[in-house]
C-alpha cells in the first residue's frame, strides 16, 4: 500500500483534480495533503475534499525553519509528523493528475525492476503558446543531460528523478535521511535520487505516458519564475556546461555565423559558401536533434511540425532562461511562490 503526500501552496486551480485522481486508486492507502501557508482559496478546497473523502489527511504546516525549502519541510512533515503509515511513499505534486492504475503500475515496475525509487517523467500539458514553445525543449534537454537508462544503470553514478512523481520504499526514505538530508535543495528530486543511489538503493526512472500527467505553469510569469530557478543548477551548475548547453539546445553560433555572412554580403556583395554551409550544419544540428527527439517520444507528426515551428522562439527563450538561471544563482537567491531561498553559485 501506499502514502501519498502532497505539498500545497496557493494551488486551488489544481488540487482537487490530484486529490481526486489519487482517491480513486485501491493502492493508495492515504492521502496527506501539507497545505503550507497558503492564502487563496486552497484551504476550503481541501476542506470540502476531506468532507467526502475518508483516507484524504490534511495538515497545516508552520513557516519553514531557516535553512528549508517550503516544499521540504512541507513534505518532510507529511512523511514524518503526519506518520505516513504504508510500505511507500509517494511524494507528488498538487499540479499533477494520476491517470487510472498507475499506483499500480508503479508497484509493478518497482518489483519487476528491483526497484526502491520509482519515478516517472510526467507527460506535460500544454496550452498556451509559451508553454508549447519552451517547456518541450527543456525537456527535450533534460532527456540528454538525465538519461533513464544511465540513471536505472546501477553501475553509473547518474542519478535523477522527477519530484512530481517519486515513490519510495519506507524504509530506504529513512535510511538516506529523508527530504530532512535535502532540507535546502532546490533541486530535492535529483538530490535524493543521488542519496538514494550512493547508499546502494535501485532506481527505476522512466517517461509517465500513461501514468501521470501536469500542467506545471499556468501563465508565463509563472514559467520564468519556474525554470530560471533552476536550470542552472540542473545542467551542472558552471558556466563552461552552461556555454556547452546553450551551443547544444539552440543554433546560436551558427546564427553568429550568418550574421556574419550577412554583413559581408551587405558591404561587399560577395558571400562566403564556406562559411554559410558552416552555419548551415550549426543552425540544422539542434533542430536535427530535437526533431529525433519528438519521435522517439512518440509526438504524432503532425504535432512534430507544430513544435518544429515553436522551436524557432522555444530554443531562444531556453537560452535566456538558462542565462537568467545563472545571474539569480549568481546574485545568491532564487524566489518561488513568494519567498527567497539562499543560493551558492
Amino acid at each position: 500500500m501506499i502514502s501519498a503526500i502532497i505539498p500545497a501552496r496557493n494551488e486551488e486551480a489544481s488540487i482537487r483534480r490530484a486529490v481526486d485522481s489519487l482517491a480513486e486508486q485501491p493502492e493508495i492507502a492515504e492521502i496527506i495533503v501539507v497545505d503550507d501557508q497558503s492564502t487563496d482559496a486552497t484551504p476550503s478546497v481541501l476542506a470540502n475534499l476531506a468532507s467526502r473523502i475518508p483516507k484524504l489527511k490534511l495538515i497545516r504546516a508552520p513557516e519553514p525553519p531557516p535553512g528549508w525549502t517550503g516544499k521540504n519541510h512541507a513534505v518532510w512533515l507529511g512523511a514524518i509528523a503526519a506518520h505516513a503509515s504504508a510500505d511507500w511513499l509517494l511524494f507528488t505534486d498538487a499540479d499533477t493528475c494520476h491517470l487510472p492504475g498507475s499506483a499500480a503500475r508503479a508497484l509493478a515496475d518497482a518489483s519487476f525492476h528491483s526497484a526502491d525509487l520509482v519515478s516517472y517523467s510526467p507527460d506535460q500539458e500544454l496550452r498556451s503558446f509559451w508553454e508549447r514553445a519552451l517547456v518541450p525543449v527543456v525537456y527535450w534537454r533534460l532527456s540528454q543531460r538525465f538519461p533513464f537508462d544511465r540513471v536505472n544503470d546501477a553501475r553509473s553514478a547518474d542519478a535523477a528523478a522527477n519530484g512530481q512523481f517519486i515513490l519510495v520504499r519506507r524504509e530506504a526514505y529513512q535510511a538516506i535521511g529523508g527530504h530532512a538530508a535535502v532540507a535546502s535543495q532546490i533541486l530535492e528530486d535529483v538530490a535524493l535520487a543521488r542519496r538514494a543511489k550512493q547508499a546502494g538503493f535501485k532506481l527505476f526512472f522512466a517517461p509517465g505516458q500513461g501514468i501521470v500527467e501536469t500542467r506545471m505553469y499556468r501563465s508565463f510569469r509563472a514559467m520564468w519564475e519556474g525554470w530560471t530557478k533552476n536550470l542552472y543548477p540542473l545542467f551542472g551548475g558552471t558556466v563552461a556546461e552552461m556555454l556547452f548547453e546553450i551551443d547544444s539546445a539552440t543554433p546560436a553560433l551558427g546564427l553568429l555565423f550568418a550574421i556574419a555572412i550577412g554583413v559581408r554580403w551587405a558591404t561587399s556583395g560577395h558571400i562566403d559558401w564556406l562559411v554559410a554551409m558552416v552555419a548551415a550544419i550549426l543552425i540544422a544540428r539542434p533542430l536535427a536533434g530535437y526533431h529525433v527527439w519528438l519521435r522517439r517520444n512518440r509526438y504524432p507528426d503532425q504535432h512534430i511540425k507544430y513544435f518544429l515551428f515553436y522551436y524557432l522562439f522555444g530554443a531562444p527563450l531556453y537560452a535566456a532562461a538558462l542565462i537568467a538561471s545563472w545571474w539569480k544563482n549568481m546574485r545568491g537567491s532564487v524566489a518561488w511562490k513568494g519567498r527567497k531561498y539562499a543560493q551558492h553559485a
